[in-house]
């Protein structure tokens, strides 16, 4: 009995080894069987022309499947222009250095003067004047007290203007309430917007910002810009960008109002407390012609959240400073307002044979998914599938090779198979 088991081990892992082998040094060559079918036959054409279609119609011919392509390298400035005024009587209101109406030019409203690839314009601001560093009551909406123990000497307010001298004493904002008193640039600022639901510069939709825009196909050795050969100077000093006009929607300059207006937002809710507007400049070139036949396209988009409930909109402080009397000043700005962001996208395409020829390479591999297709069909889908089957699949041995002429004389005779849809 345990020979007997031993010797079926041995059998079994001859033949595990001699199927492990044989799978190893089979070889299967395709067999050309013709089938009759009609319908086979036009599910086998219909599918060849639907890929023959997707590859001439969409990945040659509206993919451009014949081209190569390059990514644009860019550099972008700006030159803001406009004047904006802030009547402070009007406003029951009393401006810097006691000035009753301002004027604002590009120096004041635009910070900082240049940035790569953005501009920032101040729509909005909360002015704290004549500022020097002494001792003064903190602002109650940083830290509270009811006496000097809760005041920590030498301790930062967290959030706050300044440093603690552990003094506790009534607010000169609120007398009912008690604050610590700081060592800081005194007195601190009034952390209120000047007006409700408006700004305090006026006329800022108006403004105008030239938007320079170079760019280059390195690849391709190609440069352009923005400015078009057919606009001169006097055509640049009277334009302003219109989506809709089939010439000034190519013109560079750009109204604020206008910009913010086709990101579908009101000015006036952007301008009290800031946002962030994108400006998006989009090159699509066919460098199979020339480079001066390719124009941008501009679309923009507001970028920050309309209805943030916390932190809503953009805003800074920056100072003024100078002295006085030998005493340092300076005066404060929390400047409101929208930065616009410029974005370059795009890209150029040229003829070149190498990726013509891999997309016509793969449109031809991609035929042989009709065979496949039309295999599953007649095989598993018509009812005479098992004779198909039959004809398709053919399973030879080896021969030995006294045998192999006779087999080779009888070949010769044999026609090639056609199988008729009537069988």
């Amino acid at each position: 009995m345990e020979m007997s088991a031993v010797s079926d081990q041995r059998s079994a892992k001859k033949l595990t080894c001699g199927a492990v082998v044989g799978a190893l040094f089979e070889y299967d060559t395709p067999k050309i069987v013709h089938i009759t079918n009609k319908k086979v036959g036009v599910i086998n054409r219909l599918c060849q022309l639907v890929i023959i279609g997707y590859i001439v119609g969409y990945v040659i011919v509206y993919q451009k499947g014949y081209q190569e392509f390059d990514d644009v390298v860019s550099g972008t400035t700006t030159k803001v222009k406009g004047i904006a005024q802030t009547n402070y009587t009007a406003l029951d209101m009393t401006g810097p250095g006691g000035l009753k109406f301002r004027i604002w030019d590009v120096a004041d409203y635009v910070i900082p003067p240049q940035e790569n690839g953005a501009f920032f314009v101040m729509t909005n601001v909360i002015y704290t004047p004549r500022q020097t560093q002494t001792t003064c009551d903190e602002d109650p909406l940083y830290i509270t007290c009811q006496n000097d123990s809760d005041c920590k000497a030498g301790e930062q307010v967290p959030n706050g203007n300044g440093i603690q001298t552990g003094e506790c004493i009534p607010s000169t904002r609120n007398a009912s309430i008690k604050v610590c008193v700081i060592h800081a640039w005194c007195p601190v600022e009034t952390d209120e917007l000047p007006i409700n639901n408006d700004t305090l510069l006026t006329g800022t939709e108006d403004f105008t910002v030239l938007i320079k825009n170079n760019i280059e196909f390195p690849k391709f050795k190609a440069k352009s810009r923005n400015i078009l050969d057919s606009q001169n100077q006097s055509y640049l000093q009277k334009c302003q960008y219109s989506r809709s006009h089939p010439v000034d929607c190519f013109c560079p300059v750009f109204r604020l109002g206008t910009i913010v207006d086709l990101t579908e937002t009101k000015y006036r809710d952007i301008a009290v407390m800031g946002g962030v507007i994108g400006i998006n400049i989009d090159w699509n070139c066919n460098l199979d012609h020339s480079i001066k036949n390719c124009a941008p396209v501009y679309s923009f988009t507001r970028l920050d959240e309309a209805n943030a409930k916390i932190a809503k909109g953009t805003n800074f402080r920056y100072a003024n400073y100078y002295d006085n009397n030998n005493t340092a000043f300076r005066d404060l700005y929390k400047a409101y307002g929208i930065r616009f962001i410029v974005r370059v996208t795009g890209k150029a395409g040229k003829f070149s044979i190498i990726p013509l020829l891999l997309n016509i390479g793969s449109g031809v591999g991609l035929l042989a998914i009709a065979t496949v297709v039309c295999d599953v069909i007649t095989l598993y889908v018509l009812e005479k599938g098992y004779y198909y089957k039959e004809n398709k699949y053919l399973y030879v041995d080896d021969f030995p090779k006294d045998e192999l002429s006779g087999s080779k004389a009888a070949n010769d005779n044999d026609d090639e198979p056609l199988l008729d849809d009537r069988a």
